[in-house]
């Protein structure tokens, strides 16, 4: 697996990104890269295997006030296969290389879940409940050095 930088206005026509979740997904790019800029490595990600795209993670924005949170996604066929691990600890790696003073955080749904044990197993911890747009009351993890 590998991941691939999703570019700004990324061609929605190319076969690569037929699915619909790889629509979906450039539709958000196309609405949050104006939001939060295209400054990379803190921009969004294709998570690629065999040449198919599987899922997604991203930087939720350039690092403010020394902390950068992220995010990923698999596609619904893809669940239970690693995939979003694997693009927990390549955003890791990325965020440390990049500025290894940041701060690395993450939000879930306030409950055990698999995206709850996957930051688990990156050495991430339970740190407050916060406010987010999408999910409300959210659980905040933060990365352990």
């Amino acid at each position: 697996m590998n991941l691939r930088p999703i570019k700004l206005n990324e061609d929605k026509t190319n076969e690569a990104y037929a699915s619909a979740d790889c629509q979906q997904l450039l539709q958000m790019y196309d609405d949050f890269y104006p939001q939060i800029g295209f400054n990379s490595p803190w921009i969004g990600y294709f998570v690629v295997r065999q040449n198919q795209i599987v899922g997604s993670c991203s930087f939720v924005g350039q690092p403010q006030d020394g902390k950068v949170e992220i995010s990923y996604w698999t596609f619904k066929e893809f669940e239970g296969q690693g995939i979003a691990s694997f693009a927990c600890q390549e955003l890791v790696t990325i965020a440390t290389q990049t500025d290894p003073s940041v701060i690395i955080t993450a939000k879930t749904a306030p409950e055990k879940n698999a995206s709850t044990k996957i930051l688990e197993n990156n050495n991430f911890v339970f740190s407050e409940i916060v406010q987010d747009e999408e999910i409300g009351d959210a659980w905040l993890w933060t990365h352990k050095i």
